[in-house]
């Protein structure tokens, strides 16, 4: 199967966010995107300024017998269920989506890429079922729910930004969890969710799937999707055939080179050079040199709400330096591990 997409090819030695920010101000955010990821913006939520553009609070917006309070936690009416009821905001007006509109207005005359995210099927049918939604029906409702918040969110971008190359991605930290015993849901089901709600919007965006968690690498590759985030991990470098074959198919990575858990360090060193090992050794594997570096995004692990303001800036910088790294090595191989 071939995961060519519309649009064009998205340049070598990209970086991008994953999302969230620290910053209380939509314009101080936007400000923050466009100047740290300018050839791919992402569209910045802010659960700073207000708990209900939190990831689980965000996606719950508009779902029937489903509200969000103020802290972000989210209140069952099990009457008013229904996973056939149509989602409400389709237009993005409420308060949780702040971030997202002023995103839209500041890359009004964009032509080049950017990049919108939004909660997978997945981790918000887990966080449904532990809000007290049975399993069955917890993840029926989130799959309808991400399948049409995907759909409107597509159409509601490229209403706001019709000239630029839309790259949508699913963030789908559960998806870790989704082989292990007792989860909610079969693997099976699971991959149909996610594949799901990909190909509602694959031939009008580029389709993106973020894991930042350790997780079944097959899995993640199953669903579809023509660009794979996922941390830089050692164990990655056990699995070039399988990341080989998914780059030839025309898929793309975006490799979380720089942390977000823990120190970063204040240099690109460390970063490159662990990047760089992975890379030669899915190369000294059989994993072409040219299509990984013409064919790797670079981003931070996960989103930064959880860090300050000062941090989020070095963080973005460091995500910047590896990227033109990687943009200078493309244009030879193998990597060189060299700093």
């Amino acid at each position: 199967m071939s995961l060519r997409a519309p649009g064009e090819i998205l340049p070598a030695g990209l970086s991008t966010g994953i999302g969230h920010l620290p910053h209380y101000d939509p314009g101080e955010a936007v400000e923050f995107v466009l100047r740290h990821s300018p050839r791919l913006p992402s569209a910045p939520a802010l659960p700073a300024r207000s708990r209900r553009e939190g990831m689980i609070a965000q996606a719950a917006a508009g779902i029937a017998g489903v509200t969000v309070d103020d802290l972000g936690a989210l209140h069952i009416d099990h009457g008013a269920l229904d996973p056939d009821a149509p989602l409400l905001d389709t237009e993005f007006r409420g308060d949780a989506f702040v971030g997202l509109r002023a995103f839209l207005t500041a890359v009004a005359d964009r032509v080049g890429p950017l990049k919108v995210s939004t909660t997978g099927p997945i981790t918000l049918g887990l966080a449904l079922h532990e809000a007290g939604i049975d399993a069955e029906l917890a993840f029926r409702i989130a799959g309808t729910v991400v399948r049409q918040r995907s759909a409107a969110l597509t159409a509601h971008v490229l209403r706001r930004v019709p000239q630029a190359q839309l790259v949508l991605f699913l963030d789908e930290p559960a998806m870790g969890m989704l082989s292990e015993p007792g989860f909610p849901i079969a693997p099976s089901e699971g991959v149909d969710l996610v594949s799901g709600a990909l190909a509602v919007v694959e031939a009008i965006a580029v389709t993106g799937l973020h894991c930042c968690t350790t997780a079944d690498y097959r899995l993640l590759m199953s669903v579809g999707p023509r660009i794979l985030s996922v941390p830089v991990r050692a164990e990655v470098s056990a699995h070039a055939g399988l990341f080989g074959d998914f780059l030839e198919r025309g898929g793309w990575m975006a490799w979380g080179a720089v942390p977000t858990d823990g120190p970063v360090g204040t240099t690109v060193d460390r970063l490159w050079r662990r990047l760089a090992l992975l890379g030669r050794g899915l190369v000294e594997d059989g994993l072409d040199p040219q299509l990984l570096l013409a064919h790797s995004i670079i981003t931070p692990t996960c989103g930064l709400a959880q860090h300050g303001v000062t941090q989020a800036e070095l963080v973005m910088e460091l995500t910047s330096a590896v990227a033109e790294r990687l943009q200078k090595q493309a244009a030879g191989f193998p990597f060189s591990v060299g700093v």
